[in-house]
């Protein structure tokens, strides 16, 4: 799997307060966050993790890259919806965060969520997108929110210029009954990294083996720690299942010619059976004999006596 540090820029402006999304724009990117902190780790568990806001007065980095889930939980606990947006600034600022990375083997990556006008003009989001793309950024945006016409194409435009061997993506999702997470996990966003759809494929998965076409049944995205937990345990099942197989392998000399385990150890008349009772028959035949040859010879000397 792709290995990445990616920074993820949320949209905390007032617009954010906004319920046209379940159950809120903010809670929606809260989840959605959730959803790719897990997607990126799962995928490659050196993949690091980063987030800012850019709302309120200025961009801020909530944390810096890092592969606790807990970080990023209090981080997005700790915003505060307040401002309007500074999207520019805020890519350049993750931008610099991601240049300050400690695995320099990670690829670059920025994941936007805007749900409010965009302010910047066409031509300098197109500067930007170019200089991201000269220091080998992928940039992916999320809209969603305020989907104005000027605000699609500015994204647009910015997409067409950051296009780049590592992919930049542009999902635009509008309002409807599902979470913007359900709808994002369809995304190319996601999909690159291995993430089934909720629900999604359930015919096929049921003809497979049920579980709405994820591992185990269970999808790893509501619940990372029982999908590892059932991975863990069916890899621990499967390696005590080649260990028995390997004892039950005949080693050295076989044991067909060994009579004691197919016999009983007592025969029909109460002795002992085998090569043992064998041996004790000897050994009475032999003592049986010897009593009556030292009893012919008393015999012989009581004649010879007489």
């Amino acid at each position: 799997m792709v290995l990445e540090a990616t920074m993820i820029v949320v949209d905390n402006s007032e617009s954010s307060r906004n319920g046209d999304y379940v159950p809120s724009r903010w809670e929606a990117q809260s989840d959605a966050v959730n959803l790719i902190f897990s997607a990126k780790t799962q995928a490659n568990p050196e993949s690091s993790v980063g987030l800012m806001s850019m709302g309120g007065k200025g961009p801020e980095v909530l944390v810096t890259l890092t592969t606790d889930f807990g970080k990023v939980l209090d981080g997005i606990h700790r915003t505060k919806i307040r401002g309007s947006t500074h999207l520019a600034t805020g890519i350049q600022i993750a931008g610099l965060a991601l240049k300050h990375r400690q695995n320099k083997s990670q690829r670059q990556r920025i994941i936007v969520f805007t749900c409010s006008p965009i302010e910047e003009s066409e031509k300098d989001l197109v500067k930007l997108a170019k200089r991201m793309k000269k220091n080998n950024i992928s940039i992916d945006f999320i809209a969603f929110g305020d989907l104005e016409p000027d605000n699609t194409k500015k994204l647009e435009v910015f997409n067409e210029n950051i296009k780049g061997g590592d992919g930049s993506h542009l999902a635009i999702i509008p309002p409807g009954p599902s979470l913007l997470s359900d709808t994002l996990v369809t995304t190319p966003i996601l999909s690159a990294d291995g993430v089934a759809p909720r629900g999604g494929g359930a015919e096929e998965g049921g003809a497979e083996g049920g579980g709405g076409g994820f591992e185990f049944g269970v999808d790893p995205s509501t619940d990372p720690e029982l999908a590892l937990a059932l991975r863990m345990s069916m890899e621990e099942e499967k390696a005590r299942q080649e260990k028995e197989g390997k004892k039950d392998e005949p080693k050295g000399e076989s044991l067909e010619g060994i009579p004691e385990e197919n016999q009983p150890l007592l025969d029909g008349q109460g002795e002992a059976s085998g090569s043992g009772g064998d041996q004790m028959d000897e050994d009475k035949k032999e003592s049986s004999e010897s009593r009556e040859e030292k009893k012919d010879g008393d015999d012989g000397d009581k004649m010879d006596t007489a």
